[in-house]
């Protein structure tokens, strides 16, 4: 008898309250061999007793879950967002979930804003280090509230986490394929290094002596600005692309233009061999939450990521020949050109892929 993977689960604010059900149903419906368990971390539990993740919170998901789960985090109702940086923040850095992986695919043209872009033209991954740079919260503020403010934010870079990102990236490509079957190819490394030379520096040695290692595999290196100019010009080349916190961050959102917004991106921050975390990108979204407008593809698609991580491949690839269907049928939300709400688009993918 498969023994059954145990799932923490964090819906979170928002729109996390209403993708998440859909991504649970979803798996259900795949029949995969989970057991989930929901924690009510959230603006909500902050607003009633102001804790935003127990003590022993983080060790328990590390120790006793396969995988975790999480909606979205953020409420105007908690204006500092606190929860949310201590929940997100604290789970990728005190679980030192280092590597932060974004696949982007397109499953229609339809969805992609460009002309005569096709699915086989929009199929790579970007890998972004998740634990060090400018969200590392190192800095201060100096005379706050005067004309002579000074604010410094510093951007941390050690070797041991460039290396083992870049290596990461290597590894990916070396051991992942393409949607239609064939090998990749081709490591891209993203930098400012003709303006961040310090930083820029550390990273350019390490993808060099990375690189050597793996003489089978072509290397690339772009700035980032030229990327992003790149990418909405022509994605056909990137294959795996690999950057630092910051860049990854805004490089990851602006790719999800390209599948159809941010309501079709999922994503993975992963330590192999421990308990990694999966969430959907698209954040808490306020403004639309409780309307029954989200669009629950991106948290199923991330559910599909985190069972393919689990060794659950069938499910996973029924899961996304699922939601590839109902791009096509247009059994979709407004945002993606379709005219369901988020339970009924949830309910008619789960029913039909439970009927497969």
């Amino acid at each position: 008898m498969t023994q059954r993977k145990r799932i923490a689960v964090i819906a979170g604010d928002g729109i996390g309250k209403e993708v998440i059900p859909q991504a649970l149903k979803v798996v259900e419906a795949a029949g995969a061999a989970v057991e989930f368990t929901e924690f009510d971390w959230g603006a909500d539990r902050y607003l009633a007793d102001k804790t935003t993740a127990p003590p022993d919170g983080f060790s328990n998901l590390a120790r006793d879950y396969d995988a975790i789960l999480v909606g979205a985090l953020g409420d105007p109702r908690v204006p500092s967002n606190i929860h949310a940086k201590e929940i997100l923040l604290g789970m990728r850095f005190k679980m030192d979930l280092y590597a932060n992986v974004r696949p982007v695919r397109l499953m229609d043209a339809a969805l992609c804003p460009l002309k005569d872009v096709e699915p086989k033209d929009v199929d790579f991954v970007v890998i972004r280090e998740n634990t060090e740079g400018v969200y590392g919260d190192v800095g201060g503020v100096f005379k706050q509230g005067t004309a002579d403010e000074v604010a410094i934010q510093e951007d941390i870079n050690t070797r041991k986490g460039v290396e083992r990102i870049i290596r990461y990236a290597f590894e990916y490509c070396a051991h992942h394929k393409k949607l239609d079957g064939s090998p990749r190819q081709r490591v891209l490394m993203c930098d400012k290094s003709n303006a961040m030379t310090h930083a820029g520096g550390l990273w350019q040695r390490v993808f060099k002596e990375v690189a050597a290692e793996y003489p089978k595999i072509e290397t690339q290196h772009m700035y980032v600005d030229a990327l992003c100019m790149q990418m909405v010009r022509d994605p056909r080349p990137f294959d795996v692309i690999v950057t630092n916190n910051m860049f990854g961050d805004i490089v990851t959102d602006l790719a999800a233009g390209l599948q159809g917004g941010l309501g079709m991106a999922a994503s993975g921050n992963l330590h192999p061999g421990k308990t990694s975390m999966f969430e959907p990108v698209h954040g808490s979204a306020p403004p639309i939450a409780g309307k029954n407008i989200a669009n629950p593809f991106g948290a199923i698609l991330t559910a599909a990521m985190m069972l393919a991580h689990l060794g659950m491949a069938a499910e996973s690839a029924k899961i996304e020949a699922g939601v590839l269907e109902a791009v096509r049928q247009k059994k979709i939300t407004a945002d993606i050109g379709g005219t369901m709400g988020t339970w009924e688009a949830g309910d008619w993918l789960a029913e039909r892929i439970a009927r497969r």
